[in-house]
């Protein structure tokens, strides 16, 4: 989480796991404790799953054991009724599992080119004189490349993981909780498109500079928060048209 800046939000997931399970403290205490056998076979599983992970060097098997682990415990431990409240934010705590980068990758390369044919497609209504080149953009003066960064996957993980949090605490019905949730796609990538066309215009006129250092990271930063505007607005509204 802290050296891979495509999973920084892993550090917020715990605590939003934790959230959601506060939130049925009540109902937990007051449940009664059952513990289950059917657990042992879990725990049993998860550490078999983490073992098949080191020997193969597959860190998302290894990693997403944890998750598992901590289901069978619990169902171990405390029980069926304990673990159907409990549910929820386990499973909510895959979203702290970083994709595995053949996934990563089979993702990102489609996506640098959709962002790469829309910025081209819109920067020639806007009468910016460029051609496009596979990821790569081509100016007069300048060349720039849609990098892993800049093809919206990061903003689009990071988004996903929050409208699954939003969705849940501030939805009622599953229908407007997975219209929430699939919306966070367009939004992270139709958003992302905005700031490379911003970016692509701006280095047409002051080269490749403005791509680079601070204002691209502030861009990056704007454009998240923008999305999230976005997605708390919806949110609000799916929330006043009744069921």
């Amino acid at each position: 989480w802290y050296d891979d800046p495509n999973y920084s939000h892993g550090f917020l997931v715990p605590l939003i796991a934790a959230y959601f399970l506060m939130q049925n403290w009540h109902a937990l205490k007051s449940t009664p404790l059952r513990p289950s056998g059917t657990g042992l076979f879990v725990v049993i599983g998860s550490l078999l799953l983490l073992m098949l992970g080191y020997i193969g060097t597959e860190y998302f098997t290894m990693r997403a054991s944890l998750v598992f682990l901590v289901a069978g415990i619990v169902l171990y431990w405390f029980g069926w009724g304990i673990l159907r409240l409990a549910a929820l934010p386990i499973a909510f705590l895959i979203f702290m599992v970083p994709l595995p980068y053949i996934v990563y990758d089979a993702l990102a390369f489609p996506l640098k080119l959709l962002v790469t044919e829309a910025s081209v497609a819109v920067l020639k209504i806007l009468s910016v004189p460029v051609v496009s080149e596979g990821n790569i953009i081509m100016f007069p003066q300048t060349v720039l490349e849609v990098a892993d960064a800049c093809s919206g996957l990061r903003s689009l993980m990071s988004l996903v993981t929050l409208a699954v949090a939003l969705a849940f605490l501030s939805q009622k019905t599953i229908l407007k909780r997975t219209i929430l949730i699939i919306s966070a796609v367009p939004i992270a990538i139709v958003t992302n498109m905005i700031r490379d066309i911003v970016t692509g215009y701006l280095a047409s006129y002051y080269g490749a500079a403005v791509a680079q250092g601070f204002f691209h990271e502030f861009a990056g930063m704007a454009v998240f928060v923008v999305a999230m505007v976005i997605l708390f607005c919806e949110s609000a509204i799916l929330r006043s048209l009744g069921r």
